[in-house]
């Protein structure tokens, strides 16, 4: 961290105590994310710590809370986690996974260190936008330009501390709290998490951008077909028809085509009438 005093309206701890004042304003979302993440907890198989190997009990997660048996070991966990109430939420964030980790790790690694980050970021903008001359001055403090918030944030090193205090947040709300009431509470969301996870999946991969190579042919068998089709240069809307007919007719593939035009002595109208006929043709331009 830094040390130099900004005076009275902007000292050392600042966005410490910024980032800690957007997290109490988030700490109802920070819980939702929570149970949202432990849907499906229970159905996962239970593992436990024999002779120093991890080997599966026979037993779902679910199952074993159920009849009232720990799901951590004395073995496994973190020591703040320890002495949980059998099949509570903060039982299961101290049981042991398949790797020889623990589900508090992937808890740190899946909610609370992207959360905090956001948050941290946040906290970034709005001190941003509400001081600017002492956000200015840390930034001089920092080395840092402010492009780059989560970068800004990492100089600062406010998100360790910060996620201590998240940690603190979920486990005063749901330590206690018997992990399938947690999974009932969090399932609307969950639904909403993987409804957005599904829709980013469907989302093709942007196109590969031809190659200096492929560009160079083309754009040989482009000039040849404009020039052959003798229309006037530079190529007004009206002949957009007849341009793409003529490069078609040439052996280019439409989606080459897009890319090509802005080498191509063509009207930039001309340029988005061609490129909407090959999309209402159902053709994906490429670069």
């Amino acid at each position: 961290m830094f040390d130099s005093d900004f005076g009275p309206d902007f000292g050392p701890d600042f966005m410490a105590l910024l980032t800690r004042e957007v997290l109490r304003e988030r700490a109802g979302a920070l819980i939702a994310e929570a149970c949202a993440w432990a849907v499906g907890l229970s159905d996962q198989p239970h593992h436990a710590r024999l002779r120093g190997r991890v080997v599966p009990t026979g037993l779902t997660i679910g199952a074993r809370a159920a009849i009232g048996q720990p799901l951590s070991g004395e073995e496994d966990g973190r020591l703040e986690l320890g002495d949980a109430r059998p099949g509570s939420f903060q039982d299961v964030l101290n049981a042991v996974t398949a790797d020889g980790g623990t589900y508090a790790d992937r808890f740190d690694a899946e909610v609370l260190d992207p959360f905090v980050l956001e948050t941290c970021v946040l906290a970034a903008e709005r001190a941003r936008e509400t001081r600017a001359d002492a956000w200015a001055d840390l930034l001089d403090e920092l080395g840092e330009d402010g492009a780059d918030l989560a970068e800004v944030v990492r100089a600062g090193e406010w998100e360790p501390p910060l996620r201590i205090e998240a940690e603190g947040w979920v486990l005063a709300a749901l330590a206690d709290v018997p992990l399938a009431e947690v999974e009932a509470e969090g399932l609307p969301l969950s639904v909403v998490r993987a409804a957005e996870a599904a829709a980013r999946g469907a989302v093709p991969a942007p196109p590969e951008p031809p190659s200096a190579d492929e560009l160079t042919g083309a754009l040989f068998l482009a000039e040849v077909a404009l020039r052959e089709a003798r229309l006037p240069v530079p190529v007004p809307p009206p002949q957009a028809g007849r341009l793409l007919e003529a490069l078609l007719g040439e052996g280019l593939e439409p989606a080459e085509v897009p890319a090509l035009l802005a080498h191509l002595p063509v009207e930039p109208a001309t340029a988005v009438q061609i490129a909407a006929m090959i999309a209402a043709a159902g053709e994906e331009p490429r670069g």
